[in-house]
C-alpha cells in the first residue's frame, strides 16, 4: 500500500525537501503541494491524502485554521494532519492539537523521524514521539492558565485507578512500551487501557488525551 502525502508549507525550499524525502520512500508518494492553508484544504478535500503534512504559519489561511477545517470535531470525514513546527512556533502546538491534528513534529527532526511520523499518523496512531514530547509538552502546557484547570475529579470518576495511572504516564510522553515497563505489565495491556481511556473520556486520540490531562489538572506543568 502506498501512502499518499500532501505537503502544505509556504516555504518552497521546505516543500522541496519534504517532497524529496517522501518520494524516496518505497511506500510513499506526494500527491500534491500547497503554499498556503486555503490551497492545502482545497487540495486535501479533492485528493484525499492519507496524511497532510501541515506548517503552522502560512498566508491566506494559517495551519491551525486549515487543520480545523480538515480534522476538527465538526468534520464528518476527517483527514489526518501532522503539524510540523519550529521552536519559535511552539506556542501554536496546543492550538493545533485542539484543532484536530494527529500529532506534531519539530522541523529540526531527521528525515527518518519525519518519515516514521507520517507512517505513524497514517496508521491511525497519534504522534507523541518521546524525543520531542518532553521539550514541547512543557512549553505548551505552561500556556494553560492554572485557573482554567480542574482537580481532575471528572476523570477520576470515569476511570479506574490503573487507567488514571496510564493516562498520567501517557501525558508525560511515554510510549506504550515505556508505560508497560513502568507499570510492569504487557504492552498489549497498555494498548487496551489507552483504548478504554479514549472511549470513556470521548477523546479522539493520544494527543487529545495529553491535552485533556493538562486541562483537567491530572498533570501539572513543571
Amino acid at each position: 500500500m502506498t501512502l499518499k502525502v500532501l505537503v502544505c508549507d509556504d516555504q518552497a525550499l521546505v516543500r522541496t525537501g519534504f517532497v524529496t524525502i517522501f518520494d524516496a520512500q518505497p511506500d510513499m508518494t506526494v500527491v500534491g503541494e500547497a503554499s498556503d492553508g486555503r490551497a492545502g484544504v482545497d487540495l486535501a478535500r479533492r485528493l484525499r491524502p492519507d496524511v497532510v503534512v501541515m506548517d503552522v504559519r502560512m498566508p491566506v489561511l494559517d495551519g491551525i485554521a486549515a487543520t480545523t477545517e480538515l480534522a476538527g470535531p465538526a468534520v464528518a470525514d476527517p483527514i489526518k494532519v501532522l503539524v510540523v513546527t519550529t521552536f519559535n512556533l511552539d506556542e501554536y502546538v496546543y492550538a493545533a492539537l485542539n484543532a484536530g491534528a494527529s500529532g506534531f513534529l519539530l522541523k529540526d527532526a531527521t528525515p527518518p523521524d519525519l518519515v516514521a511520523a507520517v507512517r505513524t499518523v497514517a496508521a491511525g496512531e497519534s504522534l507523541l514521539a518521546p524525543a520531542v514530547t518532553g521539550r514541547l509538552i512543557g512549553r505548551f502546557a505552561q500556556r494553560i492558565r492554572p485557573a482554567t484547570v480542574s482537580d481532575g475529579s471528572a476523570a477520576a470518576e470515569a476511570l479506574t485507578p490503573r487507567e488514571l495511572e496510564v493516562l498520567r504516564l501517557l501525558a508525560t510522553g511515554m510510549s506504550n512500551n515505556e508505560i508497560a515497563g513502568a507499570l510492569v505489565i504487557g504492552a498489549e495491556t497498555v494498548k487496551t487501557y489507552v483504548s478504554r481511556i479514549l472511549t470513556k473520556l470521548a477523546l479522539r486520540d493520544r494527543v487529545h488525551a495529553v491535552v485533556y490531562a493538562y486541562e483537567t489538572g491530572l498533570v501539572r506543568p513543571q
